[in-house]
């Protein structure tokens, strides 16, 4: 039965695989036409923390409810730019505690109007406050760091295979994964942090393994056909894929750390992209250009 399945699947393949390449096209132009609707808005492709900006952090344990929180800041500074978030496994109205993030108030100021609104006791709390031109230092490091880091794999690609359709093929699925992860993240009314760019970082290198696994099983495959060689592929990387999964959502779910939750949420976001970048973008390309070369 999995034989005649296959049979069939291969002759839908072999005739519609180009147009397959339709689906990650889409996405990355959408993809892109958010960012830059995002840039025209906030002047930037994402949307930063405090951390990148500058501002104040102020951490409460307790319970508390987020919504009564929201609207006392609201009242009390109008003018500024503040997120607040829930502390706890599960973030709902009322939380184990909470991270207020925000911008234009000083760290006494936002420390008086907490303790109007929900009563701040001692030894419950803490503050720290981030320089604007230190946030805006440590956002260019980091972007520098991810040029850095995507030019010496490229190089390393190019070195390794020697062919230029495959290692184009390649280095596409990091920057299709990037773009699709910030694009979701600006969606989700999620703001980056220098844990979040951390975490950019580590999917570059997880996007190049399932992709490199994928190139060097059809480049060196003795006999069979390409297909043959994705699927055969496609087994290893999906394995690996899972496995990160199950352990990135278990991690997500019972983290109390707001940082941890932010590094896994974009990692497991990057790894289903990396799902289409590999086994539908990558694939289609080495298979149109080997078949092309008969290799």
């Amino acid at each position: 039965m999995f034989e005649d399945f296959y049979n069939k699947f291969e002759v839908f393949y072999n005739k519609y695989y180009i147009y397959f390449l339709l689906l990650p096209i889409l996405l990355f132009i959408i993809a892109i036409f958010s960012l830059t609707i995002n840039y025209r808005n906030t002047g930037d492709i994402v949307d930063r923390d405090v951390s990148l900006t500058g501002g104040v952090t102020a951490t409460v344990y307790g319970p508390a409810n987020l919504n009564e929180i929201e609207d006392g800041l609201k009242k009390e500074f109008p003018d500024a730019d503040f997120n607040v978030r829930g502390l706890g496994i599960f973030e709902t109205a009322t939380s184990a505690g909470f991270i207020v993030e925000i911008t234009d108030v000083s760290d006494e100021d936002l420390k008086i109007a907490l303790d109007k609104i929900v009563g701040l006791k001692e030894g419950s709390y803490s503050f720290e406050e981030t320089g604007s031109a230190l946030g805006n230092s440590f956002y260019k490091q980091m972007l520098r760091s991810i040029l850095i880091a995507f030019t010496f794999m490229s190089i390393v690609i190019f070195v390794s295979f020697r062919k230029l359709a495959p290692s184009i093929a390649i280095i596409i699925s990091p920057i299709f994964n990037i773009v699709m992860v910030l694009s979701v993240i600006n969606l989700i009314g999620m703001k980056i942090s220098t844990a979040g760019i951390a975490a950019i970082l580590l999917t570059i290198g997880y996007s190049i393994d399932t992709d490199v696994v994928l190139t060097n099983r059809i480049l060196k495959k003795k006999e069979g056909s390409i297909n043959k060689s994705i699927i055969s592929a496609m087994k290893t990387g999906l394995t690996m894929t899972l496995t990160t999964v199950v352990a990135l959502t278990a991690g997500y779910l019972f983290s109390k750390s707001i940082i941890i939750k932010e590094m896994f949420l974009i990692i497991l976001i990057a790894l289903f992209f990396d799902l289409i970048a590999t086994y539908v973008t990558n694939a289609g390309i080495l298979k149109w250009y080997f078949e092309r070369e008969k290799l």
